[in-house]
């Protein structure tokens, strides 16, 4: 093989951690935030469309002040 056509086996890929618009992997996500995070609040579909909650927090106002929080975030970011 040409020496211009070897590829190096090792490459360097870098995770993307800013805004998408593309859905991303579920474990993805979830393993991101076991590296950082001390407590999570995790909202979404299951496989079957029902509606899915567990919080590792058992204040239910911290829940609901983290998620206010959130969500205002959310509404100020660019579009």
């Amino acid at each position: 093989m040409e020496e211009s056509h070897k590829r190096s086996s090792m490459s360097k890929v870098i995770k993307f951690t800013g805004v998408t618009r593309l859905n991303l992997p579920v474990d993805r996500v979830l393993d991101a935030a076991k590296e950082t995070l001390e407590g999570v609040v995790i909202m979404g579909w299951t496989t079957d469309g029902e509606e899915y909650f567990a919080s590792t927090y058992a204040d239910g106002g911290t829940v609901l002040w983290l998620v206010e929080r959130m969500k205002k975030m959310l509404l100020e970011v660019d579009k």
